[in-house]
């Protein structure tokens, strides 16, 4: 049974970092997409981060360009969030994604197939 464990949240004041982990256990090779989405209370789920493997696409929002970076160790499926100069808008639930690639032109696009259970990030202004 595949599981996908996220440690790292927590609370922050507006301009601080937080580094989120997420490892996947109970599969044995390693996810062609791992990455982050979050929802924030009121509004839709969306995609913060992904990186896959098919050519070591990495995308992310809009809003947080510059900020957060994510890697990944595929030997650990383990995906990384880095966020710095945190704001007040990036709080949100984050879960920890992974998944199948799906190629869409010149680049691949994540498939999700297994979520974690959520980390809560709070930003204070």
């Amino acid at each position: 049974q595949v599981q996908l464990v996220e440690s790292g949240g927590g609370s922050v004041q507006a301009g601080g970092s937080l580094r989120l982990s997420c490892a996947a256990s109970g599969y044995t090779a390693s996810f062609a997409c791992m990455g982050w989405l979050r929802r924030a209370p009121g509004k839709a789920r969306e995609r913060v981060a992904s990186i896959c493997t098919g050519d070591a696409t990495t995308y992310y929002h809009d809003t947080v360009k510059g900020r957060f970076t994510v890697s990944r160790d595929n030997a650990q499926n383990t995906v990384y969030l880095q966020m710095d100069s945190l704001k007040p808008e990036d709080t949100a639930m984050y879960y920890c994604a992974a998944g199948r690639a799906v190629r869409s032109g010149t680049t691949f696009i994540p498939i999700w197939d297994y979520w974690g259970q959520g980390t809560q990030v709070t930003v204070s202004s």
